[in-house]
């Protein structure tokens, strides 16, 4: 899949599908299907327009598109989205964009799809647009519940990362580079592989998980079965703030400075405090044991 800025997009006929897709969940992939172009905004919009009520993402640009390509789509072209973006028409939108710059034949939005200067556009202003044809999609749902990137953020934040997976159509991920951390589980028995959480994207809640965790190598992707801490550790009161730690079963080897992946299946537990160190190690022996029982990365 190609990733184009949109100043770099060649004139050909296209069938677009345009939105931010947070997440890419199923509502986002009905809106996708059938589309070789996929159409979206960076940073995103609500961030320039409102920053302070901007929410937290659930994909990074890379993982947006790594998902996105997954869908077959062919191109993926990208608006540097500012104030100026911001504050032009609903109509210059259609205009230069869609007709002018992608040729659009067929253009496939949301039903909830606002778009131009005070979000004045809708589904019915491209249904009337006689240049292309419109496909809009409607809402969906999975076990009763309508699938939004809002309520994801919210099962996510909340530790409920499995009821998000069927949602989403694909486990909930984060990635960073490894960075450092007081080697506190070294010296307990469990070393891990911590990153540090950006506050602009959606971390689970409080707890410990039965992961995945992919390492990047430089020719392939290893991925291994870990016990992944998320919170503040409250049994030692180190004052480092929210950390992400992993621990992956059987791994040998130094990770400082990789980028490291971590799909989270299950939650476990919450965090807490124990009575003693050694309560504390009992269970993170039980965490290891629950992990490699849920999950077997490598297959055996």
């Amino acid at each position: 899949m190609r990733i184009t800025p949109l100043p770099e997009a060649g004139r050909r006929p296209r069938r677009v599908a345009v939105g931010t897709f947070d997440g890419v969940h199923r509502g986002h992939r009905e809106v996708i299907a059938g589309s070789d172009t996929v159409l979206t905004f960076e940073p995103h919009p609500v961030r320039v327009v409102s920053p302070d009520a901007a929410p937290k993402l659930l994909t990074r640009p890379d993982r947006k598109a790594e998902l996105i390509a997954g869908l077959g789509v062919e191109e993926l072209v990208v608006i540097p989205f500012d104030r100026e973006f911001a504050g032009r028409g609903a109509q210059d939108f259609v205009d230069r964009i869609l007709v002018d710059a992608l040729q659009a034949t067929r253009v496939s939005v949301g039903e909830n799809f606002r778009f131009g200067h005070k979000a004045q556009g809708d589904a019915d202003m491209l249904r009337a647009d006689p240049r292309f044809e419109t496909r809009v999609q409607p809402l969906i749902e999975v076990g009763d519940e309508i699938v939004s990137s809002s309520h994801i953020r919210g099962l996510v934040m909340g530790g409920h990362v499995e009821e998000a997976t069927p949602l989403l159509a694909d486990h909930f991920q984060v990635r960073g580079e490894v960075a450092h951390g007081d080697k506190r589980g070294r010296e307990l028995g469990y070393p891990t592989a911590n990153l540090v959480p950006d506050p602009r994207y959606v971390t689970p809640g409080h707890g410990v998980y039965a992961c995945r965790a992919g390492v990047i190598g430089p020719d392939a992707e290893a991925w291994w079965t870990a016990a992944v801490n998320v919170g503040i550790r409250p049994q030692f009161n180190t004052g480092r703030g929210e950390l992400i730690e992993a621990y992956l079963l059987d791994f040998e080897g130094d990770l400082y400075g990789q980028e490291l992946r971590i799909e989270f299946h299950r939650r476990l537990r919450g965090e807490r405090r124990f009575a003693s160190v050694d309560a504390l190690l009992e269970q993170m022996a039980r965490d290891v044991e629950d992990a490699r029982r849920l999950l077997r990365f490598p297959a055996a």
